[in-house]
């Protein structure tokens, strides 16, 4: 394959010779002397080169395919056997990706270096054959600029590899977040993610800046290499001219260096200098091993006792490890000091002066007229709106804030899901991969087992645009359920899910352990299931049991009676 590789290449030598060399002829021996016919005979006889350089320029391609689909099938082989030797989950990916990858660089490689080389070779040996001196003055520069792009190609290839890796990491950081900027700001981890990004980002310039300055030498190659000899030819016409060579061969090899050697010392810097570094990092990522990490049993997963496989408990507030006779009494977990809120100077204000208290382990429900408030009520717990006036605290911490915003865990309306596996929706707010057994307790308590069921268990794929609106949010309940963060703020989370689901999500969460409950209601009954109820009607709000308010508050009365009519029939 190679022999042949060469033989067709022959070929296009042949027209870059053809090229300069019956420029000069026709020039020479034709229309300088008067002979037109002679002329045009050289000019037919270079255009017959062109056309028989492209007829083995097209052979040469199905002889690179000969040689580089072997080299993919090798490829290919080895993903596979590693794939089938070790479980790798990536080999897929490796094969119809980074394979093809890698037989398309290669080819790419393979054209342009022997491209090079065979036209060079063209184009010397027809300087030669016109006149010896212009070989002395186009070859050294023509070296020197090659010889300088080789000296830089392994340390720019390094820099390309590097800025190809930061690229990626970017990418695959970026592509991880943006599908979850809701979840991020309900959890209050912008900082933490900006953070993580600019990091990425300044990788990239960094690695950016470092390829750019390596760069410089690759441009100063060509320069000398494929400019150099155009400016030494023209320099140096009057000495040629003098020392015998004719007007005709002087153009001839202005026709070499621009026509031929040029663009192909182009194309070897651009090509090697990319397509190099990058055939690279395939090549390494194909033949690395990665190393899976050692699985963990479902029995090694935390579990508190009389529930096998369940989440464990959610860690105390105040971190205190103290024995149960001495331990502080935990602060609420959720207290509002006279808070107001409103929506501009001139509006009237949402909450004016509000007092809350939430116990530990408590379960409150807020109820009120449609847009009077109470997802801006949940939106200024979750730190997501600014309180006017007053303070806010989480578990003791204060809202805003990074410490505040890791213990709640808010679950909007329309819920979030994302594409990929339901233990990857699921196991959001975890740090680490969440025990199967621990996923099946949780959507089992939840309501989320028939759904897991269907998807094909944890490791099922979720398309989002496939699930009704009451899955996303019996998908996103259970994944803020398995969340570590001990208040859940339900801001009619449950509003697509029959009264039946709802109970039971609702039942889940109040029983968490170490967990509370604050959920804005769009049924009675979650009322009835509730420790205490806030009612909120603009700057009057009131606050008891269900029992409680339907004694004393008017508003939660006819609240009441519009539910018992419409929404619990």
């Amino acid at each position: 394959m190679v022999v042949r590789l060469g033989g067709w290449s022959l070929l296009e030598a042949g027209q870059t010779f053809l090229l300069g060399y019956a420029l000069a002829r026709a020039l020479d021996a034709g229309f300088l002397v008067g002979d037109v016919r002679v002329g045009l005979w050289w000019l037919a006889g270079a255009g017959l080169g062109v056309g028989i350089g492209a007829y083995g320029t097209g052979r040469v391609y199905r002889a690179v395919a000969d040689l580089v689909e072997p080299v993919r099938d090798r490829l290919v082989e080895r993903v596979v056997a590693r794939g089938v030797r070790e479980a790798d989950d990536g080999a897929v990916s490796g094969l119809t990706q980074q394979v093809e990858i890698a037989r398309d660089t290669l080819a790419g490689l393979v054209m342009v270096s022997r491209s090079f080389v065979f036209t060079a070779a063209g184009a010397l040996v027809g300087l030669f054959s016109l006149a010896p001196p212009l070989l002395v003055i186009v070859a050294p520069p023509l070296l020197a600029g090659v010889l300088l792009f080789a000296a830089t190609l392994r340390p720019l290839a390094r820099r390309q590899e590097a800025f190809l890796v930061a690229d990626e990491a970017l990418a695959r950081e970026w592509g991880a977040v943006c599908p979850g900027l809701r979840d991020v700001t309900a959890t209050g981890a912008e900082e933490r993610v900006a953070g993580d990004l600019g990091v990425r980002v300044g990788a990239e310039l960094d690695a950016a800046r470092s390829l750019a300055r390596w760069s410089v030498p690759r441009v100063a190659a060509l320069a000398l290499g494929g400019q150099g000899p155009v400016v030494l030819l023209l320099v140096s016409a009057p000495w040629l001219l003098a020392h015998g060579v004719t007007p005709g061969a002087l153009v001839g090899a202005l026709a070499y260096v621009t026509q031929s050697l040029l663009p192909a010392l182009q194309n070897l810097i651009h090509g090697l200098g990319a397509g190099g570094s990058r055939l690279t990092v395939v090549l390494r990522r194909l033949r690395a091993r990665t190393p899976a990490g050692p699985a963990v049993p479902e029995a090694a997963a935390p579990a508190p006792p009389g529930r096998p496989g369940s989440r464990p408990p959610l860690p105390s507030p105040t971190g205190s490890t103290a024995a149960a006779g001495l331990r502080p009494a935990p602060p609420p977990a959720l207290c509002l000091t006279q808070v107001s809120f409103a929506y501009g100077p001139a509006s009237t204000p949402v909450l004016e002066g509000l007092d809350l208290v939430v116990p530990p382990g408590g379960h409150l429900v807020v109820v009120g007229a449609s847009g009077i408030g109470k997802s801006t009520l949940t939106a200024l717990v979750a730190g997501l709106l600014p309180a006017g006036q007053g303070a806010i605290r989480v578990c003791g911490e204060p809202v805003p804030g990074a410490r505040a915003a890791a213990l709640r865990v808010l679950i909007p309306q329309e819920a979030y899901v994302h594409s990929g596996t339901l233990a990857e929706n699921l196991g959001r707010f975890r740090p680490d991969p969440v025990p199967e057994g621990e996923l099946l307790a949780a959507a089992e308590a939840v309501g989320l087992g028939p759904l897991m069921a269907d998807l094909g268990g944890p490791q099922g794929a979720v398309e989002p645009g496939a699930l009704s609106a009451g899955q996303r949010q019996l998908i996103a309940l259970t994944r803020a359920y398995l969340s570590p963060a001990p208040l859940a703020l339900l801001d009619e989370a449950t509003c697509h899910l029959d009264p039946e689901a709802e109970a039971r999500a609702e039942r889940a969460f109040a029983a968490r352990p170490g967990g509370t409950l604050v959920v804005v209601a769009h049924r009675i009954s979650s009322a009835r299931r509730a420790d205490r109820v806030l009612v909120m009607d603009g700057a009057r709000t009131a606050y008891g049991t269900h029992e409680e308010l339907l004694r004393t508050s008017g508003p939660y009365q006819e609240l009441v009676g519009g539910w018992t009519v419409t929404a619990d029939r």
